[in-house]
């Protein structure tokens, strides 16, 4: 017996279930199951630990139902006549050791919809999969690289699956930012045919969710935008200079201050203007002992945004600057 078995029992068994309910033997039917027109990439950073999803569609919050991630196991994109449950089997499938490939061979394979359906998945090792039913609405398919997936269907062409590939494939640096790029590089070049409505990007990492409970690193969602594109990525810039500073602060519990102050300086190269992150770095570096280069930020900081006095009076992390008389004349005493 397939040592897969009992995964895909549970998988079958599912999907029998979800198919009673909707009173059709097999899948429910297509004028039961939107449509999810849409173009999306899944892809990973093995070196950095992070795997997630970007999608787009003209259909309202594309982010409650196509991504799927787990840290240290992979994603999913579930779309067209999406079978919600490919996600959950398919993550399950790839945590038991099973390839990108045999994991969307063994999903499709148990589903009567398949022909409806369109998926990709990366897994834990950045081997990439993606799969397009033949009765997607065209124009659809899909495109495989190391470490990624784009597929999309109802889009204006080819070239948008192309320019995401190659958008992806060309721009470095931090995966959300590739992800973000390449879903832009999409709507840039014909993106769903239908239009804009909604956009997501979603990333996972073993441990990184809040307080470490989870392996939640970014959500960010805009389930109904007349320019989604824009709106996700001011969210994304929000978001990351934010992501940096926790992780800065990590850092400094372990005791490793050149990363700490190597992530609060990122953070403060794209927010430039809050203050935030200076005020950050300060506490950075006085946990390190490095009075002067506390100071140096925590005025910064204070000139961006005078309500940092307030908050510098009574943060712990700045407590060995208060005697100096630079301190007393910038926060008070």
């Amino acid at each position: 017996m397939h040592r897969f078995s009992p995964i895909l029992t549970a998988f079958c068994a599912l999907m029998a279930a979800s198919s009673a309910r909707a009173g059709v033997c097999g899948r429910p039917s297509a004028d039961q199951v939107p449509t999810v027109a849409t173009f999306s990439i899944v892809a990973c950073d093995t070196a950095a630990g992070i795997w997630g999803v970007a999608v787009a569609s003209k259909f309202f919050s594309v982010g409650s139902v196509v991504p799927w991630t787990q840290g240290d196991v992979g994603a999913v994109a579930t779309q067209s006549q999406a079978n919600t449950t490919y996600g959950p089997a398919g993550l399950a499938l790839l945590a038991a050791g099973k390839p990108a490939q045999e994991a969307l061979d063994a999903l499709i394979a148990a589903d009567e919809g398949r022909a409806h359906r369109q998926v990709g998945i990366v897994d834990a090792a950045g081997r990439a999969a993606t799969y397009t039913g033949p009765d997607c609405i065209a124009w659809a398919g899909g495109k495989t690289g190391y470490a990624y997936a784009v597929q999309g269907n109802i889009l204006t062409g080819p070239e948008v699956v192309e320019a995401m590939a190659r958008t992806f494939e060309s721009t470095e640096g931090y995966l959300g930012e590739r992800m973000l790029a390449a879903l832009e590089a999409g709507d840039a070049a014909g993106g769903d045919s239908r239009g804009r409505q909604s956009a997501c990007l979603k990333l996972a990492k073993t441990g990184a969710g809040f307080g470490g409970w989870n392996d939640v690193l970014c959500d960010l969602r805009v389930d109904d935008h007349a320019s989604p594109f824009t709106e996700l990525r001011r969210l994304y810039t929000v978001w990351r200079p934010n992501m940096l500073v926790l992780e800065g602060y990590r850092r400094v519990e372990e005791g490793r201050f050149a990363e700490a102050f190597a992530a609060g300086e990122a953070a403060a190269r794209i927010d430039k203007d809050s203050g935030d992150p200076f005020y950050h770095l300060a506490c950075y570096h006085a946990r390190a002992g490095d009075a002067e280069r506390a100071m140096h930020f925590l005025s910064w900081a204070v000139e961006l945004n005078p309500k940092f006095k307030a908050q510098a009076r009574t943060d712990t992390d700045l407590a060995p600057l208060r005697e100096r008389e630079d301190w007393k004349r910038l926060i008070g005493s």
